[in-house]
Protein backbone atom coordinates (compact mmCIF):
# COMPACT_ATOMS: atom_id res chain seq x y z
CA UNK A 1 0.00 0.00 0.00
CA UNK A 2 1.30 3.45 -0.91
CA UNK A 3 2.14 5.64 2.09
CA UNK A 4 2.81 8.69 -0.10
CA UNK A 5 1.55 9.28 -3.66
CA UNK A 6 2.67 12.08 -5.97
CA UNK A 7 0.56 12.98 -8.99
CA UNK A 8 1.85 15.39 -11.67
CA UNK A 9 3.90 17.18 -9.01
CA UNK A 10 5.93 20.21 -10.07
CA UNK A 11 7.92 23.00 -8.46
CA UNK A 12 8.99 26.13 -10.33
CA UNK A 13 11.33 28.73 -8.88
CA UNK A 14 12.91 30.99 -11.50
CA UNK A 15 12.65 27.94 -13.79
CA UNK A 16 11.07 24.49 -13.37
CA UNK A 17 13.03 22.32 -10.93
CA UNK A 18 10.85 19.34 -11.78
CA UNK A 19 7.37 18.79 -13.27
CA UNK A 20 4.84 16.06 -14.04
CA UNK A 21 6.34 13.88 -11.32
CA UNK A 22 4.34 10.71 -10.61
CA UNK A 23 5.71 8.63 -7.75
CA UNK A 24 4.53 6.28 -5.01
CA UNK A 25 6.37 5.51 -1.77
CA UNK A 26 5.49 2.19 -0.14
CA UNK A 27 6.81 -0.15 2.57
CA UNK A 28 10.17 -1.64 1.63
CA UNK A 29 11.18 1.23 -0.62
CA UNK A 30 14.73 2.46 -0.38
CA UNK A 31 14.62 5.32 -2.87
CA UNK A 32 17.66 7.30 -3.97
CA UNK A 33 17.06 10.79 -5.41
CA UNK A 34 19.71 11.96 -7.87
CA UNK A 35 20.09 15.40 -9.46
CA UNK A 36 22.73 18.06 -10.01
CA UNK A 37 23.45 20.68 -7.35
CA UNK A 38 20.51 23.07 -6.90
CA UNK A 39 18.14 21.07 -9.07
CA UNK A 40 15.41 20.25 -6.55
CA UNK A 41 16.40 17.31 -4.32
CA UNK A 42 16.03 19.19 -1.02
CA UNK A 43 12.94 20.95 -2.39
CA UNK A 44 11.27 17.62 -3.16
CA UNK A 45 12.02 16.33 0.35
CA UNK A 46 10.40 19.46 1.83
CA UNK A 47 7.35 18.85 -0.36
CA UNK A 48 7.11 15.30 1.01
CA UNK A 49 7.14 16.59 4.60
CA UNK A 50 4.51 19.25 3.83
CA UNK A 51 6.93 22.06 4.70
CA UNK A 52 6.80 23.37 1.14
CA UNK A 53 3.79 23.52 -1.18
CA UNK A 54 4.36 22.40 -4.76
CA UNK A 55 3.61 24.72 -7.67
CA UNK A 56 1.43 22.10 -9.34
CA UNK A 57 0.11 18.60 -8.78
CA UNK A 58 -0.93 16.75 -5.65
CA UNK A 59 0.59 14.79 -2.76
CA UNK A 60 -1.51 12.24 -0.89
CA UNK A 61 -0.26 10.89 2.45
CA UNK A 62 -1.72 8.08 4.54
CA UNK A 63 -3.78 9.37 7.46
CA UNK A 64 -1.62 10.14 10.50
CA UNK A 65 1.63 9.47 8.63
CA UNK A 66 4.75 10.54 10.59
CA UNK A 67 7.51 11.75 8.26
CA UNK A 68 11.03 12.06 9.72
CA UNK A 69 13.26 14.51 7.85
CA UNK A 70 17.04 14.72 8.47
CA UNK A 71 18.21 18.02 6.97
CA UNK A 72 21.75 18.91 5.94
CA UNK A 73 22.68 21.47 8.59
CA UNK A 74 22.42 21.75 12.37
CA UNK A 75 20.02 24.49 13.55
CA UNK A 76 21.84 27.14 15.61
CA UNK A 77 19.45 26.56 18.52
CA UNK A 78 20.90 23.04 18.99
CA UNK A 79 24.60 23.93 19.02
CA UNK A 80 24.82 24.44 22.79
CA UNK A 81 22.83 21.28 23.63
CA UNK A 82 24.62 18.00 24.26
CA UNK A 83 24.37 15.07 21.86
CA UNK A 84 22.02 13.30 24.30
CA UNK A 85 19.90 16.40 24.89
CA UNK A 86 19.49 17.05 21.17
CA UNK A 87 18.01 13.57 20.71
CA UNK A 88 15.94 13.66 23.93
CA UNK A 89 14.47 17.06 23.00
CA UNK A 90 12.79 15.42 20.00
CA UNK A 91 10.54 13.29 22.23
CA UNK A 92 7.00 14.64 22.78
CA UNK A 93 6.78 16.53 26.11
CA UNK A 94 4.44 13.91 27.61
CA UNK A 95 7.06 11.20 26.87
CA UNK A 96 10.14 13.16 27.97
CA UNK A 97 10.48 11.22 31.24
CA UNK A 98 8.78 7.87 30.68
CA UNK A 99 10.30 7.24 27.21
CA UNK A 100 13.81 8.57 27.82
CA UNK A 101 15.18 5.03 27.52
CA UNK A 102 14.46 5.20 23.78
CA UNK A 103 17.21 7.79 23.39
CA UNK A 104 19.83 5.37 24.67
CA UNK A 105 18.47 2.57 22.47
CA UNK A 106 18.87 4.74 19.36
CA UNK A 107 22.33 5.98 20.40
CA UNK A 108 23.40 2.39 21.07
CA UNK A 109 22.16 1.36 17.60
CA UNK A 110 24.40 4.07 16.12
CA UNK A 111 27.37 3.06 18.33
CA UNK A 112 27.69 6.49 19.93
CA UNK A 113 30.30 6.22 22.73
CA UNK A 114 29.16 7.26 26.22
CA UNK A 115 31.60 10.23 26.53
CA UNK A 116 30.40 11.56 23.14
CA UNK A 117 26.79 11.72 24.37
CA UNK A 118 27.60 14.45 26.89
CA UNK A 119 29.50 16.73 24.51
CA UNK A 120 27.93 19.93 23.19
CA UNK A 121 27.01 19.85 19.52
CA UNK A 122 29.31 22.76 18.63
CA UNK A 123 32.25 20.73 20.00
CA UNK A 124 31.49 17.74 17.77
CA UNK A 125 32.89 17.01 14.32
CA UNK A 126 30.60 17.38 11.32
CA UNK A 127 30.27 13.59 11.19
CA UNK A 128 29.05 13.25 14.79
CA UNK A 129 26.69 16.19 14.31
CA UNK A 130 25.19 14.40 11.32
CA UNK A 131 24.62 11.23 13.37
CA UNK A 132 23.00 13.32 16.12
CA UNK A 133 20.49 14.71 13.60
CA UNK A 134 19.72 11.19 12.35
CA UNK A 135 19.23 9.92 15.93
CA UNK A 136 17.05 12.95 16.74
CA UNK A 137 14.66 12.04 13.91
CA UNK A 138 14.72 8.27 14.41
CA UNK A 139 13.81 8.49 18.12
CA UNK A 140 10.43 9.96 17.07
CA UNK A 141 9.58 6.59 15.45
CA UNK A 142 8.73 7.93 11.96
CA UNK A 143 6.74 5.96 9.38
CA UNK A 144 8.90 7.33 6.56
CA UNK A 145 12.54 8.48 6.86
CA UNK A 146 13.95 11.23 4.60
CA UNK A 147 17.73 11.81 4.51
CA UNK A 148 19.27 14.85 2.80
CA UNK A 149 22.95 14.26 1.89
CA UNK A 150 23.47 11.96 4.91
CA UNK A 151 27.13 11.14 4.16
CA UNK A 152 28.31 14.78 4.18
CA UNK A 153 31.17 15.12 6.70
CA UNK A 154 31.22 11.38 7.46
CA UNK A 155 34.46 9.42 7.22
CA UNK A 156 34.47 5.96 5.63
CA UNK A 157 34.00 4.19 8.97
CA UNK A 158 30.90 6.24 9.79
CA UNK A 159 29.57 5.85 6.22
CA UNK A 160 29.90 2.07 6.62
CA UNK A 161 28.24 2.31 10.03
CA UNK A 162 25.35 4.33 8.56
CA UNK A 163 24.95 1.85 5.70
CA UNK A 164 24.72 -1.05 8.15
CA UNK A 165 22.25 0.86 10.32
CA UNK A 166 20.00 1.73 7.38
CA UNK A 167 20.07 -1.81 6.04
CA UNK A 168 19.04 -3.11 9.48
CA UNK A 169 15.99 -0.82 9.76
CA UNK A 170 12.52 -2.42 9.67
CA UNK A 171 11.58 -2.96 6.04
CA UNK A 172 8.13 -1.52 6.55
CA UNK A 173 9.71 1.93 7.01
CA UNK A 174 10.51 3.46 3.59
CA UNK A 175 13.75 5.43 3.38
CA UNK A 176 14.25 8.23 0.85
CA UNK A 177 17.84 9.40 0.36
CA UNK A 178 19.01 12.47 -1.57
CA UNK A 179 22.74 11.96 -2.12
CA UNK A 180 25.73 12.45 -4.43
CA UNK A 181 27.57 9.45 -2.94
CA UNK A 182 27.35 6.79 -5.64
CA UNK A 183 28.74 3.89 -3.58
CA UNK A 184 26.45 4.76 -0.65
CA UNK A 185 23.40 4.81 -2.94
CA UNK A 186 24.40 1.43 -4.37
CA UNK A 187 24.70 -0.01 -0.86
CA UNK A 188 21.44 1.35 0.57
CA UNK A 189 18.81 1.79 -2.17
CA UNK A 190 16.63 -0.43 -4.37
CA UNK A 191 14.98 2.34 -6.44
CA UNK A 192 16.40 5.46 -8.10
CA UNK A 193 14.64 8.68 -9.11
CA UNK A 194 16.52 10.96 -11.53
CA UNK A 195 14.99 14.37 -10.87
CA UNK A 196 14.65 16.42 -14.07
CA UNK A 197 12.80 19.59 -15.16
CA UNK A 198 10.53 17.79 -17.66
CA UNK A 199 10.14 14.06 -17.02
CA UNK A 200 11.83 12.38 -14.04
CA UNK A 201 12.52 8.67 -14.69
CA UNK A 202 12.28 6.13 -11.83
CA UNK A 203 13.97 2.73 -11.97
CA UNK A 204 13.56 -0.20 -9.55
CA UNK A 205 17.34 -0.47 -9.35
CA UNK A 206 20.16 0.93 -7.17
CA UNK A 207 22.10 3.88 -8.59
CA UNK A 208 24.80 2.33 -10.82
CA UNK A 209 22.44 -0.08 -12.57
CA UNK A 210 19.75 2.61 -12.79
CA UNK A 211 22.29 4.98 -14.38
CA UNK A 212 23.08 2.39 -17.05
CA UNK A 213 19.36 1.94 -17.71
CA UNK A 214 18.88 5.73 -17.88
CA UNK A 215 21.76 6.10 -20.35
CA UNK A 216 20.12 3.43 -22.54
CA UNK A 217 16.76 5.25 -22.38
CA UNK A 218 18.38 8.61 -23.20
CA UNK A 219 20.33 7.07 -26.10
CA UNK A 220 17.16 5.43 -27.44
CA UNK A 221 15.24 8.71 -27.10
CA UNK A 222 18.02 10.56 -28.94
CA UNK A 223 18.00 8.02 -31.78
CA UNK A 224 14.21 8.17 -32.08
CA UNK A 225 14.28 11.98 -32.08
CA UNK A 226 16.88 12.06 -34.88
CA UNK A 227 14.92 9.45 -36.86
CA UNK A 228 11.63 11.33 -36.46
CA UNK A 229 13.27 14.63 -37.48
CA UNK A 230 14.74 13.02 -40.60
CA UNK A 231 11.35 11.56 -41.55
CA UNK A 232 9.70 14.97 -40.97
CA UNK A 233 12.31 16.62 -43.22
CA UNK A 234 11.71 14.00 -45.94
CA UNK A 235 7.95 14.58 -45.73
CA UNK A 236 8.43 18.35 -46.06
CA UNK A 237 10.74 17.89 -49.06
CA UNK A 238 8.15 15.63 -50.73
CA UNK A 239 5.44 18.17 -49.90
CA UNK A 240 7.50 20.97 -51.46
CA UNK A 241 7.98 18.98 -54.65
CA UNK A 242 4.29 18.12 -54.91
CA UNK A 243 3.40 21.74 -54.16
CA UNK A 244 5.48 22.94 -57.12
CA UNK A 245 4.04 20.26 -59.39
CA UNK A 246 0.53 21.07 -58.20
CA UNK A 247 0.95 24.78 -58.97
CA UNK A 248 2.23 24.04 -62.46
CA UNK A 249 -0.45 21.43 -63.24
CA UNK A 250 -3.31 23.02 -61.32
CA UNK A 251 -4.07 19.64 -59.70
CA UNK A 252 -6.33 19.89 -56.62
CA UNK A 253 -5.40 16.32 -55.67
CA UNK A 254 -1.71 17.25 -55.39
CA UNK A 255 -2.61 20.30 -53.30
CA UNK A 256 -4.52 18.06 -50.86
CA UNK A 257 -1.62 15.58 -50.82
CA UNK A 258 0.83 18.39 -50.09
CA UNK A 259 -1.27 19.53 -47.13
CA UNK A 260 -1.47 15.97 -45.78
CA UNK A 261 2.32 15.53 -45.97
CA UNK A 262 2.92 18.81 -44.13
CA UNK A 263 0.41 17.83 -41.44
CA UNK A 264 2.18 14.49 -40.93
CA UNK A 265 5.49 16.32 -40.62
CA UNK A 266 4.02 18.74 -38.06
CA UNK A 267 2.63 15.89 -35.94
CA UNK A 268 5.99 14.14 -35.96
CA UNK A 269 7.82 17.33 -34.97
CA UNK A 270 5.37 18.11 -32.17
CA UNK A 271 5.51 14.59 -30.73
CA UNK A 272 9.27 14.12 -31.11
CA UNK A 273 11.02 14.37 -27.74
CA UNK A 274 14.69 15.38 -27.72
CA UNK A 275 16.93 13.47 -25.31
CA UNK A 276 17.44 15.13 -21.93
CA UNK A 277 20.48 17.39 -21.74
CA UNK A 278 21.52 18.09 -18.17
CA UNK A 279 22.18 21.79 -17.68
CA UNK A 280 25.77 21.98 -16.52
CA UNK A 281 26.32 23.33 -13.01
CA UNK A 282 29.68 24.56 -14.32
CA UNK A 283 32.50 22.97 -16.26
CA UNK A 284 35.45 21.40 -14.43
CA UNK A 285 38.70 21.52 -16.37
CA UNK A 286 42.19 20.86 -15.11
CA UNK A 287 45.64 21.39 -16.58
CA UNK A 288 48.96 19.56 -16.50
CA UNK A 289 51.94 21.77 -17.26
CA UNK A 290 54.16 18.68 -17.39
CA UNK A 291 57.77 18.15 -16.42
CA UNK A 292 60.72 16.16 -17.77
CA UNK A 293 61.41 14.76 -14.32
CA UNK A 294 60.30 11.18 -13.76
CA UNK A 295 60.35 11.45 -9.95
CA UNK A 296 58.57 14.48 -8.46
CA UNK A 297 59.02 13.79 -4.74
CA UNK A 298 61.28 11.41 -2.82
CA UNK A 299 60.42 10.43 0.75
CA UNK A 300 63.34 9.01 2.71
CA UNK A 301 61.60 7.63 5.79
CA UNK A 302 60.11 11.05 6.58
CA UNK A 303 58.38 11.50 9.94
CA UNK A 304 54.73 12.58 9.93
CA UNK A 305 53.89 14.21 13.26
CA UNK A 306 51.13 16.05 15.10
CA UNK A 307 51.58 19.81 15.63
CA UNK A 308 53.04 19.11 19.10
CA UNK A 309 55.64 16.70 17.67
CA UNK A 310 54.01 13.34 18.44
CA UNK A 311 54.98 10.77 15.80
CA UNK A 312 52.04 9.47 13.77
CA UNK A 313 53.97 7.31 11.29
CA UNK A 314 57.09 7.16 9.14
CA UNK A 315 56.83 6.96 5.36
CA UNK A 316 59.66 4.56 4.62
CA UNK A 317 61.49 5.02 1.31
CA UNK A 318 58.90 6.15 -1.24
CA UNK A 319 58.79 7.90 -4.61
CA UNK A 320 55.97 9.95 -6.14
CA UNK A 321 56.42 9.78 -9.91
CA UNK A 322 54.88 11.32 -13.00
CA UNK A 323 51.49 9.77 -13.70
CA UNK A 324 51.02 8.46 -10.16
CA UNK A 325 47.53 8.97 -8.77
CA UNK A 326 48.12 7.97 -5.16
CA UNK A 327 45.16 7.54 -2.82
CA UNK A 328 45.78 7.72 0.93
CA UNK A 329 43.79 5.14 2.86
CA UNK A 330 43.33 4.99 6.62
CA UNK A 331 40.97 5.65 9.48
CA UNK A 332 40.41 9.17 10.78
CA UNK A 333 43.24 10.32 13.01
CA UNK A 334 46.00 8.17 11.50
CA UNK A 335 47.65 11.20 9.89
CA UNK A 336 46.37 11.50 6.31
CA UNK A 337 45.78 15.25 6.58
CA UNK A 338 49.11 15.76 8.38
CA UNK A 339 50.84 13.92 5.54
CA UNK A 340 49.09 16.12 2.98
CA UNK A 341 50.28 19.19 4.94
CA UNK A 342 53.84 17.81 5.01
CA UNK A 343 53.85 17.38 1.22
CA UNK A 344 52.38 20.84 0.72
CA UNK A 345 55.02 22.46 2.90
CA UNK A 346 57.80 20.50 1.17
CA UNK A 347 56.70 21.70 -2.29
CA UNK A 348 56.08 25.30 -1.15
CA UNK A 349 59.46 25.56 0.58
CA UNK A 350 61.94 23.03 -0.85
CA UNK A 351 64.54 21.73 1.64
CA UNK A 352 62.29 22.88 4.53
CA UNK A 353 61.03 19.39 5.42
CA UNK A 354 63.51 16.79 6.58
CA UNK A 355 63.88 13.65 4.48
CA UNK A 356 61.62 14.97 1.70
CA UNK A 357 63.22 15.93 -1.62
CA UNK A 358 61.12 17.78 -4.19
CA UNK A 359 62.13 18.09 -7.85
CA UNK A 360 62.56 21.85 -8.59
CA UNK A 361 60.22 21.74 -11.60
CA UNK A 362 57.27 20.57 -9.45
CA UNK A 363 54.34 23.03 -9.59
CA UNK A 364 51.67 22.45 -6.95
CA UNK A 365 47.89 22.56 -7.27
CA UNK A 366 46.35 22.25 -3.80
CA UNK A 367 42.78 22.00 -2.50
CA UNK A 368 41.65 21.09 1.01
CA UNK A 369 38.25 19.84 2.17
CA UNK A 370 37.42 23.12 3.92
CA UNK A 371 38.04 25.09 0.68
CA UNK A 372 40.22 27.32 2.86
CA UNK A 373 42.19 28.76 -0.04
CA UNK A 374 39.45 31.36 -0.48
CA UNK A 375 38.35 34.19 1.79
CA UNK A 376 34.61 34.29 2.37
CA UNK A 377 34.74 38.09 2.23
CA UNK A 378 36.51 38.17 -1.14
CA UNK A 379 34.55 38.06 -4.40
CA UNK A 380 35.09 35.47 -7.14
CA UNK A 381 35.97 38.18 -9.66
CA UNK A 382 38.45 39.94 -7.37
CA UNK A 383 40.08 36.65 -6.35
CA UNK A 384 40.62 35.38 -9.89
CA UNK A 385 41.86 38.67 -11.39
CA UNK A 386 44.23 39.34 -8.47
CA UNK A 387 45.59 35.85 -7.99
CA UNK A 388 46.21 35.05 -11.63
CA UNK A 389 46.79 38.49 -13.13
CA UNK A 390 44.20 38.15 -15.89
CA UNK A 391 41.90 40.80 -17.30
CA UNK A 392 38.37 41.30 -16.04
CA UNK A 393 36.69 40.19 -19.27
CA UNK A 394 38.58 36.89 -19.38
CA UNK A 395 37.99 36.37 -15.66
CA UNK A 396 34.25 36.87 -16.10
CA UNK A 397 34.16 34.39 -18.98
CA UNK A 398 36.11 31.75 -17.03
CA UNK A 399 33.94 32.19 -13.94
CA UNK A 400 30.73 31.86 -15.96
CA UNK A 401 32.06 28.69 -17.56
CA UNK A 402 32.84 27.30 -14.10
CA UNK A 403 29.27 27.85 -12.92
CA UNK A 404 29.66 31.22 -11.18
CA UNK A 405 27.22 33.42 -13.13
CA UNK A 406 27.57 37.13 -13.77
CA UNK A 407 25.15 37.89 -10.93
CA UNK A 408 27.36 36.01 -8.41
CA UNK A 409 30.77 37.21 -9.52
CA UNK A 410 30.80 40.41 -7.46
CA UNK A 411 29.14 38.88 -4.39
CA UNK A 412 31.01 37.55 -1.37
CA UNK A 413 32.40 34.05 -1.85
CA UNK A 414 30.79 33.18 1.46
CA UNK A 415 27.37 33.49 -0.23
CA UNK A 416 28.14 30.86 -2.89
CA UNK A 417 26.75 27.34 -2.57
CA UNK A 418 29.13 24.51 -1.69
CA UNK A 419 29.03 23.30 -5.30
CA UNK A 420 29.87 26.76 -6.67
CA UNK A 421 32.75 27.13 -4.22
CA UNK A 422 34.11 23.72 -5.22
CA UNK A 423 33.98 24.64 -8.91
CA UNK A 424 35.67 27.97 -8.14
CA UNK A 425 38.48 26.05 -6.42
CA UNK A 426 38.78 23.79 -9.47
CA UNK A 427 39.06 26.86 -11.70
CA UNK A 428 41.82 28.23 -9.47
CA UNK A 429 43.62 24.89 -9.69
CA UNK A 430 43.44 24.96 -13.47
CA UNK A 431 44.75 28.54 -13.68
CA UNK A 432 47.69 27.63 -11.42
CA UNK A 433 48.75 25.27 -14.27
CA UNK A 434 50.29 22.66 -11.95
CA UNK A 435 51.98 19.37 -12.74
CA UNK A 436 51.28 17.87 -9.29
CA UNK A 437 47.90 17.93 -7.53
CA UNK A 438 47.43 17.56 -3.80
CA UNK A 439 43.69 17.07 -3.14
CA UNK A 440 42.05 16.58 0.26
CA UNK A 441 38.41 15.43 -0.12
CA UNK A 442 37.98 17.07 -3.55
CA UNK A 443 34.49 15.62 -4.18
CA UNK A 444 32.98 16.82 -0.89
CA UNK A 445 30.80 19.54 -2.43
CA UNK A 446 30.47 18.23 -5.99
CA UNK A 447 27.38 16.62 -7.47
CA UNK A 448 27.72 13.36 -9.42
CA UNK A 449 28.26 15.18 -12.74
CA UNK A 450 31.03 17.21 -11.09
CA UNK A 451 32.64 14.11 -9.58
CA UNK A 452 32.65 12.35 -12.95
CA UNK A 453 34.03 15.47 -14.66
CA UNK A 454 36.87 15.68 -12.13
CA UNK A 455 37.63 11.98 -12.60
CA UNK A 456 37.70 12.41 -16.38
CA UNK A 457 40.00 15.44 -16.18
CA UNK A 458 42.50 13.74 -13.86
CA UNK A 459 42.62 10.72 -16.18
CA UNK A 460 42.66 12.69 -19.45
CA UNK A 461 45.57 14.89 -18.38
CA UNK A 462 47.43 11.98 -16.78
CA UNK A 463 47.74 14.26 -13.79
CA UNK A 464 50.14 13.28 -11.02
CA UNK A 465 48.40 13.58 -7.69
CA UNK A 466 48.13 12.52 -4.08
CA UNK A 467 44.58 12.56 -2.76
CA UNK A 468 42.66 11.75 0.38
CA UNK A 469 38.99 10.90 -0.08
CA UNK A 470 36.06 9.12 1.55
CA UNK A 471 34.34 8.72 -1.84
CA UNK A 472 34.75 5.06 -2.77
CA UNK A 473 33.49 5.48 -6.34
CA UNK A 474 35.98 8.31 -6.88
CA UNK A 475 38.85 6.31 -5.35
CA UNK A 476 38.10 3.32 -7.57
CA UNK A 477 37.86 5.46 -10.70
CA UNK A 478 40.98 7.57 -10.20
CA UNK A 479 43.59 5.75 -8.10
CA UNK A 480 46.42 3.74 -9.62
CA UNK A 481 48.48 3.46 -6.40
CA UNK A 482 47.19 3.06 -2.86
CA UNK A 483 49.07 3.93 0.33
CA UNK A 484 47.55 2.53 3.52
CA UNK A 485 48.33 4.19 6.85
CA UNK A 486 47.72 1.99 9.88
CA UNK A 487 49.59 0.95 13.04
CA UNK A 488 51.94 3.92 12.61
CA UNK A 489 53.17 2.57 9.26
CA UNK A 490 52.66 3.49 5.62
CA UNK A 491 52.45 0.51 3.28
CA UNK A 492 51.54 0.19 -0.40
CA UNK A 493 48.60 -2.10 -1.24
CA UNK A 494 47.39 -3.36 -4.60
CA UNK A 495 43.84 -1.97 -4.36
CA UNK A 496 41.51 -0.38 -1.81
CA UNK A 497 38.97 -3.21 -1.55
CA UNK A 498 40.38 -4.93 1.54
CA UNK A 499 40.43 -1.57 3.29
CA UNK A 500 36.82 -0.90 2.28
CA UNK A 501 35.80 -4.32 3.64
CA UNK A 502 37.64 -3.63 6.90
CA UNK A 503 35.82 -0.31 7.18
CA UNK A 504 32.48 -2.05 6.75
CA UNK A 505 33.41 -4.47 9.55
CA UNK A 506 34.29 -1.55 11.86
CA UNK A 507 30.75 -0.30 11.24
CA UNK A 508 29.21 -3.60 12.43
Amino acid sequence: MALISLKSLGVTMSAPLFSNLDLTIAAGDRLGIVAANGRGKSTLLKCLTGELEATSGDITRSRGLRVGHVEQSVPDALLDRTFHQVVADALPPDQADSELWRVDVVLDSLDVPEPMRERAMRALSGGWQRLALIARVWVTDPDVLLLDEPTNHLDLAKIGQLENWLNALPREVPVIIASHDRAFLDATTNRTLFLRPEQSPVFSLPYSRAREALDDVDASTARKFERDMKIAQQLRRQAAKLHNIGINSGSDLLTVKTKQLNQRAEKLEEAAMPAHRERSAGAIRLANSGTHAKVLITLDDAAVETPDGTLLFRTGKRHICQGDRIVLLGRNGVGKSRFVTLLRNAVAEPESVRNVKVTPSTVLGYSDQALSGMSGDDTPLAMVTRKFDIGEQRARSLLAGAGVGIDMQARRIGLLSGGQKARLVMLALRLANPNFYLLDEPTNHLDIDGQEALEAELLAHQASCVLASHDRAFIRAVGNRFWLIEKRRLTEVDDPEDFFCAVAEWGN
